[in-house]
């Protein structure tokens, strides 16, 4: 069985925030758009049953015959449900509504926890060559997140800039806490991004200065602003870097995807 944790293997990342709203699709899509745009080889699995970031990276329902459900359920085949999309070095593995399910179907299964872990870390995942991986989780602590927690090196938390922005951080990180007890000692906090921040605004500057003073060097010097080419590309079916790569939302993620190979020694191709 391959270990992912060599330092050739992929960076397996769960971007997680229990609360919605907060630009955890969107951070998940265009950090994953940013980090191949630089030559990194990309992973996105959909664990959300909204679908949004398969939706996104241009996957329409009808093309998304077997999913991450297939994967967690049926233990479907990973040249099955990988996909290519329309950005270069960028796949993913969709999602549907069926996800929804999958908390009450494996229930029994003792293993429920570990499924993704191990689906990730099949012989197979090494033909793909992929550098990172990062699971969109759904908004809620459910057994899905649980099993990215599980299945993942480290959490990235996007953060609203908004008004009690830090009350739910509390509850997340003590689930990071509880799964790195139980399920996965290896498990890190990878960092803390604040998104739809604007500087014009007192409150953003005063979240901005919490969760610094809170979280210290684990907030993200880059912070995403509110951007409407960052709104409007999803619905155009693409990350904004194919959308506007100029935009300000664009050169966000780009600094975000910079920071995070520094922070990890994973030079640009």
């Amino acid at each position: 069985m391959t270990d992912l944790s060599r330092p050739t293997g992929p960076r397996i990342i769960a971007v997680a925030n229990q609360k919605g709203g907060v630009g955890k699709t969107t951070t998940a899509i265009n950090l994953a758009a940013a980090l191949a745009e630089i030559g990194r080889r990309v992973l996105v699995v959909d664990l959300d049953p909204q679908g949004n970031a398969s939706t996104g990276l241009g996957i329409q329902g009808a093309q998304r015959d077997l999913t991450t459900y297939d994967l967690l359920v049926d233990d479907a085949p990973l040249a099955d449900v990988i996909q290519t999309t329309d950005v270069e070095n960028l796949s993913i593995i969709p999602a549907t509504v069926d996800l929804s399910s999958a908390d009450i179907e494996l229930i029994s299964n003792e293993k429920r926890s570990f499924l993704l872990h191990d689906a990730l870390r099949q012989t197979a995942m090494d033909t793909y060559g992929f550098d990172f991986i990062l699971i969109d989780c759904p908004p809620s602590l459910n057994l899905l997140t649980v099993n990215a927690m599980v299945a993942a090196h480290s959490v990235l938390v996007p953060l609203q800039s908004e008004f009690f922005a830090l009350e739910g951080l509390s509850q997340l990180m003590l689930s990071v806490r509880e799964v790195r007890q139980t399920a996965n000692p290896n498990l890190r906090l990878e960092g803390v991004v604040l998104t739809m921040f604007d500087r014009r605004n007192n409150l953003s500057q005063q979240v901005e200065q919490d969760a610094r003073d809170n979280l210290g060097e684990l907030v993200f010097r880059t912070m995403i602003p509110r951007n409407v080419r960052v709104s409007e590309a999803p619905s155009f079916a693409m990350p904004v870097l194919s959308y506007d790569p100029q935009s300000q939302g664009a050169q966000a993620y780009r600094a975000l995807a910079q920071e995070i190979m520094d922070k990890h020694g994973r030079k640009a191709a």
